[in-house]
């Protein structure tokens, strides 16, 4: 029996067929990233994960061993898979597989657990779940048996470091391996066939701090055009080894470039569990990494190490931040710290990807978060009633694109309101344009600051803070008043133990801000509670008000 295949919302037929003459999509499944590379360069190594080291040809022959294997499960065109790994080459071996066979994976970062997992099932309803035991949801059955008692229940579990199969899962590992595959001439019709380039190949996850992720679904063809661009404009080669330290399942360690990009670009992803700074620097120089992506709290970590460990940092040629908006205090410090060149990244799961480009002038790379990929990425800046503002004023971004989605999965109620009657996305960040035509990201719409009328942009006092010497890292949340409505409190990292906060609101007010941008709360605290993507959880810091 067919099945049919993810539906979503596609892209307006004139504008389908415009990013098709202009070259932008090409109508080649995301498979062909590996395919392409198998061909010109097969034994050139593509992952280093720990001890292990895999060429392109290795990867490409283990993710067909575990596309067989998934397929003659009768998995396949029409189904999903809710994949949940940590950053191991498991992981890309998993994603290539899925994308050979036509199934849509969900890719579940490592730090959910089950209230998050459960909503994804609910959503995508997998028939595959791919997990791994050292996850402390999957170290026993229970949430995999809880599955199982209802109609959420997938057809085949894989595990990955898991002792033994069982009656409920399959050994990742063993199927991935496996010896006893057809030849490849004798495969049964299944295997090899992807979705259609202009059909979903996979789902990624809407990055808000609020509430489950929505769910993005992603084309072949607008996801290979973003990946192909992004290593074109960061110069990616052969000679490139990217470090994998943020969640390999995020967009920006998929796409901007990501792992992907260096792939299609023929070069090295050197895998590291988490973005520690000294197991970071000690693959650095075990492998000659020349790139890393970060996000500004992983780079405030690596400031603090990088000058007791500046050996180890050599072949460092560029740092890449993005996630979140990184003050120029900070962006000026990294080429003076690492030696090496900085390319802010602003970017979304949605689509529209700016960089600051590497020949730009320090003064554009140091203050703003780039420009669009695309000639074709439309950025409105709009006010509130949705009126373009004048040029060089801070406003609302909406965009549309040849790798913007035009909706999320199941979610009309939320599209009717993230979309315009035009297709135009609100991401909700608030951002100007400089006169190069680079975006600078001034703040959330949500973390706007209603003040007895008068608006705050949190990321405004965040960036002055930052310059003080002795502030590591800052957070400004809205607090309920009863007078005002909201007041502001700062959160604070210090390298001072015994700073005050009148020290600091003294530096702010000599910055010349407007005394109503003065927060009215100081906190001090040792570190700052981070979302799944590494982002700052304001959400956690607002629960900290009510304790």
């Amino acid at each position: 029996m067919i099945k049919p295949l993810i539906k979503f919302y596609p892209w307006p037929k004139n504008r389908a067929q415009h990013y098709i003459t202009q070259g932008y999509w090409i109508n080649e499944p995301l498979t062909h990233i590996l395919s392409q590379r198998c061909a010109s360069d097969p034994t050139a190594t593509a992952l280093i994960c720990g001890d292990r080291q895999l060429s392109y040809q290795a990867l490409d022959d283990l993710s067909t061993h575990l596309a067989h294997r998934i397929s003659a499960q009768g998995i396949g065109k029409g189904d999903t898979a809710l994949v949940q790994l940590p950053n191991t080459a498991e992981f890309y071996i998993v994603f290539f597989a899925l994308l050979k066979i036509g199934v849509v994976p969900l890719n579940a970062l490592y730090s959910h657990r089950q209230h998050e997992l459960r909503s994804f099932c609910q959503q995508i309803k997998p028939q595959l779940l791919i997990v791994s035991a050292t996850h402390e949801v999957f170290k026993d059955d229970d949430f995999i048996n809880e599955l199982h008692a209802t109609d959420l229940s997938p057809q085949l579990v894989l595990t990955l470091n898991d002792a033994a199969n069982t009656a409920s899962k399959y050994r990742l590992e063993t199927w991935i391996a496996a010896s006893d595959m057809v030849d490849a001439d004798d495969a049964h019709p299944v295997l090899y066939s992807p979705t259609p380039a202009d059909e979903v190949a996979f789902f990624q996850l809407s990055g808000g701090s609020t509430g489950t992720p929505k769910l993005i679904p992603r084309t072949h063809n607008d996801y290979y055009y973003s990946v192909r661009a992004s290593a074109d404009i960061c110069r990616l080669d052969t000679d490139t080894r990217l470090l994998c330290a943020l969640p390999a399942p995020h967009n920006f360690m998929m796409s901007s470039p990501g792992a992907l990009g260096v792939l299609y670009a023929g070069g090295t992803v050197v895998m590291a569990p988490d973005p520690e700074p000294l197991k970071c620097f000690s693959i650095i120089a075990r492998y000659g990494v020349t790139m890393a992506s970060l996000v500004p709290s992983a780079v405030v970590a690596w400031i603090e190490q990088a000058p007791k460990h500046a050996a180890q940092l050599k072949t460092l040629q560029l740092i890449q931040v993005g996630g979140a908006n990184f003050s120029e205090t900070l962006a000026r410090k990294v080429p003076i710290v690492f030696g090496c060149a900085l390319q802010q990244v602003f970017g979304m799961a949605e689509g529209l990807v700016n960089y600051t480009r590497l020949d730009d002038a320090d003064e554009q790379i140091f203050t703003s978060q780039g420009r669009p990929i695309s000639p074709d990425d439309e950025v409105i800046i709009v006010d509130e009633q949705g009126n373009p503002v004048p040029e060089g004023e801070v406003g609302m971004l909406t965009t549309r694109g040849p790798y913007t989605f035009c909706g999320y999965y199941q979610s009309p109620e939320h599209n009717a309101n993230a979309f315009d009657k035009n297709g135009y996305y609100a991401s909700g960040d608030l951002v100007q344009r400089t006169p190069e035509g680079n975006l600078r990201v001034v703040g959330r719409v949500k973390d706007q600051i209603n003040r007895g009328g008068e608006k705050i942009a949190s990321e405004e006092i965040e960036n002055l803070i930052l310059a003080h010497p002795d502030v590591l890292n800052a957070a400004l949340i809205a607090i309920t008043d009863p007078r005002l409505g909201e007041k502001s409190c700062l959160y604070i990292i210090s390298r001072d133990p015994n700073i005050k906060a009148s020290t600091l609101r003294r530096y702010l007010l000599n910055t010349g801000i407007a005394q109503y941008k003065i927060p009215d709360r100081f906190k001090f605290i040792e570190s700052m509670p981070l979302t799944a993507v590494g982002k700052t959880d304001k959400k956690a810091l607002r629960t900290l008000q009510l304790l």
